[in-house]
């Protein structure tokens, strides 16, 4: 654990290091950003972007060794942010799904992802806004331990619910950070995965899970180099109700290279500790050529 702690705070520092390279070109660029942004009249900005990431190999009497395979993830991002005076209100919703197949073998998920968020803020001085969020996290397909072969979670199950008022310090739309110290979480399965056991937090026997505790959700999105960004998203989660001093860490980070209007190569790096799910870090790695179409 205290390795992949600090993996973490390593990608972390390196992208704030990269970042300070070109922080001082971009500091007037976002100061003026800033200021368009606030010139804006007021009502819905709404953009969105549909991703296709394409990977391949093939292996023909290689004497090295290897398995020839071929994956592919499909990703949307679709925002609509509304201001009116004082009012900000950001939405986002993230959808992902992705297959891989290894010659000989089955079929298999390598990502699949739901994902509602919600950010409203009144202003209240500087960079300071009173806020209150709301997050949204699910599957669109079912998944299977691949030892067994049983079923271990479908749509909707699990679903996680998240809500709590805060404040929020929001320097840009690619500059902000939440703290919401009376967060309420819901855990919703389906009973038939608590028969036997726990699932996902959720006692033997039941289907639901309430708690109660403090959230910190950060977004820092950059420009490394021309046509090279870097987003940072970390989300973090401590339970008053049990084992406060074990945090829920949930921290992504993407790059993308873009080579022209439609094409990109894309690099995602994600990890999320929750002691309720696992014992331990789950991590995923994606890296290829992307096929973009902005809407």
């Amino acid at each position: 654990m205290k390795k992949i702690l600090l993996s973490i705070v390593f990608l972390m520092t390196v992208s704030l290091s990269m970042a300070q390279n070109t922080e001082k070109e971009n500091l007037k660029k976002t100061e003026e950003a800033a200021k368009v942004a606030a010139d804006k009249p007021n009502g819905w900005v709404k953009k969105g972007t549909f991703t296709f990431l394409a990977n391949q190999a093939t292996f023909n009497n290689w004497l090295a060794g290897g398995q020839s395979n071929i994956s592919g993830n499909v990703g949307l991002n679709y925002d609509f942010n509304y201001k009116s005076g004082d009012w900000n209100w950001d939405n986002r919703l993230f959808a992902a799904y992705g297959l891989t197949k290894i010659k000989d073998q089955e079929m298999q998920k390598s990502d699949d992802r739901l994902e509602f968020n919600s950010l409203l803020g009144k202003k209240a001085s500087g960079y300071w806004f009173y806020s209150a969020f709301f997050n949204f996290k699910t599957q669109l397909d079912s998944g299977f331990d691949l030892g067994s072969g049983i079923k271990t979670s479908h749509f909707f199950s699990p679903a996680f619910f998240q809500f709590g008022p805060g404040m929020m310090w929001k320097k840009s739309d690619n500059l902000k950070v939440n703290i919401a110290p009376a967060t309420s979480k819901l855990i919703i399965v389906h009973p038939h995965f608590t028969t036997f056991g726990s699932s996902f937090g959720v006692a033997q026997g039941d289907n639901t899970r309430f708690e109660f505790g403090a959230a910190v959700n950060g977004y820092y999105k950059f420009n490394l180099m021309e046509n090279v960004t870097v987003e940072n998203i970390l989300n973090l989660y401590s339970n008053y109700l049990e084992d406060p001093q074990n945090v829920d860490i949930d921290y992504t980070l993407n790059i993308a290279m873009k080579i022209n209007k439609s094409l990109s190569t894309n690099f995602a790096f994600q990890t999320i500790y929750d002691d309720n799910a696992f014992r331990g870090f789950q991590t995923r790695q994606i890296i290829g050529l992307g096929v973009n179409y902005g809407f």
